[in-house]
């Protein structure tokens, strides 16, 4: 025999089931009802959202947007002493990223000058200076070599200290 809580808890899940069954109920004969205009229009609003987030996620550029882009690099070589991030992600092989980089590092240090200089660029190795050379070009004088670099590579390696037991005889 279940003791006085036990038969409150089991009124109380009875009464909470019976409840959750009449209010599924009742939606359902409800359903054909037609919501207010304010919340059709929400739910408009929404799925409009939804659609065109849905269309931008991963889609390639359009014909147009190619055709544009092509448009600025067939327009001539890209100075890249002198051009903004925008100008040099125009050319091949060459994203928002690394642009940046670019205009950073000339920033920083100087313009470049040549092929070879942009090699100091992080990301830009022989072969993307043999892909770019034809379609760029440097207007400025580098900076002297006796600059310091900001390669850590290049710079001198620190001396170790000997340790103490190197030094006993």
């Amino acid at each position: 025999m279940p003791t006085s809580s036990e038969r409150k808890a089991l009124i109380f899940f009875a009464a909470v089931t019976l409840l959750g069954g009449s209010v599924r109920v009742y939606r359902a004969a409800n359903r054909n009802a037609a919501p207010d205009p304010a919340a059709r229009a929400a739910l408009a609003l929404q799925l409009k959202a939804a659609d065109s987030a849905r269309k931008t996620k991963g889609t390639r550029p359009s014909k147009r947007e190619r055709k544009q882009k092509k448009a600025v690099q067939a327009a001539g070589p890209v100075d890249l002493d002198l051009a903004s991030a925008e100008q040099i992600e125009a050319l091949p092989y060459i994203g928002p990223s690394l642009a940046k980089r670019i205009v950073d590092d000339r920033d920083s240090l100087g313009p470049f000058g040549s092929l070879e200089a942009l090699e100091r660029v992080k990301g830009i190795g022989p072969a993307m200076v043999v892909r770019l050379g034809p379609s760029v070009t440097f207007s400025l004088f580098p900076r002297p070599s006796n600059t310091v670099t900001s390669r850590r590579s290049e710079l001198p390696r620190a001396r170790r200290k000997p340790h103490r037991r190197d030094q006993l005889p």
